[in-house]
């Protein structure tokens, strides 16, 4: 089973590598070389600038290693052989087998798997591992193993939200907060002078209420400038009221205010704004963290089907052809990233900080849940598929029934080829139309 576009290759019979002791390590070794060669990377990623790149680079490894160790627990707790469990594909570059499962890194970082015999009736096994197969266990064994990957990007997803809700907060978009403030000229700017501080949620200006839309507070101020303004604000917990009086930024320069065109006076008084941060008790935030999981697995859902519809397949081709197109796929919230895309994007939300991080890596988490669900083959929801099916077949019988791989094979085939074909679009409208960064 695998993660990141693939749960399976199409069976065949199973090629056994020979034992090469130079290449399956102790684990001592294996670790100490793993740990070398993060260190490696991580120093080159100081040096290039690339640091934040490879922080969310390093989360998708995670997300999908974590995939597959889903897959491997469900296997071993159901008594199943598991061989391999890797990161990557095609030749092996560092490994280390412990007990009869070898742990590894191959050279395509294209996603991870974890290889358990006898997955279809069409693999060839050893006759004295044929007890310890996927095929051979019970229906309840095999669900589980089937579903267990989706079912830890659902969990990484809760934890994240419950993590993000009760101790990185979001930001209260209710209510406008002082998050900065700046010099006019060289010198206190009068929101300074006035006594306004960092943290103080604003109530009013010249008595009209403030809420989340900030055009209040700034239409006052730029209309006022030379004249006092009279600002109350919640600071933690009192109310103050503060007069306030603009200075004309046609005469006293505030930096990164544009003026607009004319010579009317426009006021400023150097006062940077934003969204308060919010947190809740990491008891309710449970609670919180699990309506957003399902309010979020429904939107997913809706943007998986999207994926599938022969429009979109045509939208991603008009992409590659138009950056016009492109730009307009990204706003629309329907534009699929390759892992190129995503990790490129990933690095701009660790820029942006640990709250667009930890969103960006719910809503990846969803996606690759929802997707691998997909009821194809090889997609995980593809075995699901089959095992339900095989259950109803043997019904009450003592003899267990097994699905004809072969015959599923032509909607195998169809279903890679789709894959390929999203991979390769996705890949192509990343490098030719960069996305913008999201997070601005």
């Amino acid at each position: 089973m695998s993660a990141l576009g693939s749960v399976a290759s199409p069976p065949r019979p199973p090629v056994q590598d020979p034992v090469v002791p130079e290449r399956v390590k102790s684990p001592q070794r294996a670790v100490t070389e793993l740990v070398a060669a993060v260190l490696a990377i991580v120093a080159l990623a100081l040096v290039t600038g690339t640091i934040d790149v490879v922080i969310f680079a390093t989360c998708i490894i995670v997300i999908i290693m974590i995939h597959e160790l889903g897959h491997l627990l469900a296997a071993k707790r159901g008594g199943m052989k598991v061989t391999e469990y890797f990161l990557g594909f095609g030749p092996r570059l560092w490994s280390f087998r412990r007990g009869e499962t070898e742990y590894g890194v191959k050279a395509l970082p294209l996603g991870g798997y974890v290889k358990i015999p006898g997955m279809t009736n069409l693999e060839e096994v050893d006759p004295a591992d044929e007890a310890r197969t996927y095929r051979e266990q019970p229906f309840h064994a095999r669900l589980l193993v089937a579903v267990a990957g989706s079912a830890m990007h659902f969990l990484m997803a809760l934890v994240l939200l419950w993590v993000l809700f009760a101790f990185v907060g979001q930001p209260d978009n209710s209510k406008i907060q002082v998050q900065g403030l700046v010099t006019i000229g060289g010198h206190p700017g009068p929101a300074a002078v006035a006594g306004l501080r960092n943290g103080d949620i604003l109530v009013s200006v010249n008595g009209k209420h403030i809420d989340g839309d900030d055009r209040v507070l700034t239409r006052s101020i730029q209309d006022s400038a030379g004249r006092p303004v009279t600002v109350v604000v919640d600071r933690n917990g009192r109310t103050v009221a503060l007069q306030v009086t603009p200075d004309d930024d046609r005469v006293v320069r505030e930096p990164g205010v544009d003026l607009p065109a004319g010579h009317a006076p426009y006021g400023v008084i150097g006062v940077s704004l934003g969204s308060p941060t919010q947190y809740e008790n990491p008891v309710s935030a449970v609670g919180s963290a699990v309506v957003g999981l399902g309010q979020s697995i429904w939107s997913t859902i809706d943007g998986v089907v999207h994926v599938f519809e022969p429009s979109a397949v045509v939208g991603r081709f008009q992409q590659i052809a138009s950056a016009k197109a492109a730009a307009k796929a990204s706003t629309d919230g329907t534009r699929v990233q390759s892992i190129v895309g995503v990790v490129n994007t990933g690095g701009q939300a660790v820029q942006a900080g640990l709250a667009d991080t930890l969103w960006l890596l719910v809503v990846i988490n969803l996606f690759l849940g929802v997707f691998n669900m997909f009821p194809m083959l090889p997609l995980d929801g593809g075995h699901v598929v089959i095992a339900v099916y095989e259950k109803i077949r043997t019904g009450r019988s003592k003899v267990a029934y097994h699905a004809d791989a072969s015959k599923l094979m032509p909607f195998t085939w169809l279903m890679l080829s789709f894959l390929a074909v999203l991979f390769v679009t996705a890949l192509l409208v990343d490098v030719l139309h960069p996305m913008s960064n999201p997070f601005r």
